[in-house]
């Protein structure tokens, strides 16, 4: 039996979603991938991630990362795995690409791989759950089929960044951002539904029941192949966002534990070493150069995601026959040297054990399921009252008229309602859901001493 497997010419069309349009021809010196970098980065709701959190929730330390500034490095190491394997890749990539637009598709779907995250990061995803898991809360889901309650109840900050970038965003349900199918396909680190959840097949899920038309569109555009109902396989891209954001967040977590006195340096220091093990005296002599902890860190940092860059990048070209076939099993990572993978692990192992669990976040994450209980109350009680009865009470209509474009018409359905109620809450920064949800609980005059 022939194996079947996906093609490069496909898997980075530089056709638009929405739009019918799209060669790589430049454009100003930008190709379409770079055009779905600017696109994203000018966008609002990726503006939004500066008040969104990483780890540490509404955090006063100027140096610890928000979603925006754990997305733009994201992006950067995404940009050099996807340059590297380009170059590696050479004449089995089609003629109209070079290896700066694999680098340059890559940094675009990386940029965009949390822009779907609500407020408090996936302690916000978690919290949104188990309101609509909630028994008194389950009025709610009468009237919606399975499927559509499966989504609310696994609610799923990957499934609602695709909602964003093809829907929400830009061109409003027309659209949305229109990016490339080859961003698109990279940015799909899911791509199948919430039933595969439900079984317990999978973890995550990618895709609502609102967007499934637009996966099933954009996986016939670029030749993924399907694997059941709903579901197909990852694009090979995937691989190297997934690696980026690994990268990142297991470097940039231990930073920001330090920055929080959680850590210590050395204890990082000596969790990198194995990474520069063949050239550590070299390491050591400038890392003696930085004049302060921090800027050692940095030097630091740097060097151990160049090895690991490497690693990867060797990595996804041993497999590259593998992943078109869509048959990888696991991350690339664990198809990297033993030195990367137990630095990785040992990086997310140190972050659960000593930063993950910290009184002050954990307080804070506390309270958010507290903040959006009062926001979900609000909203979806509201869209609630306005699709089943085609009115509102006067203190709902306040409500709803917070909600601007957001707010439903008399003629959808409840599921339509509340997926737009969803956008509208998801969308707030951790700050503006905070102060949003203050005043609901009760006007409070400002403090005037």
């Amino acid at each position: 039996m022939t194996t079947k497997t996906m093609r490069w010419d496909k898997l980075l069309s530089s056709a638009r979603f929405g739009e019918q349009q799209g060669t790589l021809a430049m454009d100003l010196g930008r190709t379409p991938f770079h055009k779905d970098y600017d696109r994203i980065i000018f966008s609002s709701a990726f503006r939004r991630l500066d008040r969104k959190t990483q780890v540490h929730p509404l955090s006063e330390n100027d140096h610890v990362h928000s979603r925006l500034t754990h997305s733009l490095e994201v992006a950067c190491v995404g940009r050099s795995l996807g340059t590297r394997v380009g170059q590696a890749l050479g004449k089995a990539l089609p003629d109209f690409v070079d290896a700066s637009d694999i680098g340059a598709l890559v940094q675009a779907a990386c940029l965009a791989h949390d822009i779907g995250n609500p407020p408090y990061g996936h302690t916000g995803e978690d919290a949104i759950r188990h309101w609509f898991l909630d028994r008194d809360n389950a009025h709610f889901l009468e009237g919606l089929s399975e499927l559509e309650q499966a989504d609310l109840q696994t609610f799923e900050g990957n499934a609602q960044g695709l909602r964003i970038v093809t829907q929400v965003e830009s061109h409003r349900f027309d659209g949305g951002m229109r990016l490339t199918y080859g961003t698109l396909g990279a940015f799909l680190k899911y791509p199948w539904t919430v039933d595969y959840v439900t079984r317990g097949e999978r973890k995550k899920f990618g895709c609502y029941q609102t967007e499934l038309p637009l996966m099933r569109e954009v996986a016939t555009a670029l030749g993924l192949i399907q694997t059941g109902e709903n579901a197909w396989c990852r694009h090979p891209l995937v691989y190297l966002l997934e690696a980026a954001d690994d990268i990142c967040y297991g470097l940039i977590d231990l930073e920001d534990g330090i920055e929080m006195g959680l850590l210590n340096y050395q204890e990082v220091e000596d969790l990198l070493q194995p990474l520069l093990a063949e050239q550590w005296h070299e390491a050591l002599q400038e890392l003696d150069k930085a004049d302060n902890t921090r800027r050692r860190l940095q030097m630091l940092r740097g060097q151990a995601m160049e090895a690991m860059v490497s690693a990867v990048s060797s990595a996804f070209v041993h497999q590259h026959d593998t992943l078109l076939a869509g048959q990888l099993k696991g991350d690339i990572i664990d198809y990297c040297p033993e030195n990367v993978k137990q630095v990785v692990h040992g990086a997310k192992k140190l972050a659960r054990e000593r930063i993950f669990n910290d009184s002050r976040k954990l307080a804070v994450e506390v309270g958010s399921y507290a903040t959006l209980s009062i926001l979900l109350d609000a909203f979806l009680r509201a869209v609630r009252e306005c699709v089943l009865d085609g009115q509102a009470t006067f203190r709902n209509k306040r409500v709803l008229e917070l909600m601007g474009r957001s707010a439903p018409k008399p003629d959808w359905t409840l599921y339509e309602a509340y997926m737009r109620a969803l956008d509208f809450i998801a969308g707030m920064t951790d700050n503006y859901a905070a102060e949003i949800a203050r005043q609901f609980s009760g006007y409070q005059p400002p403090n005037r001493n």
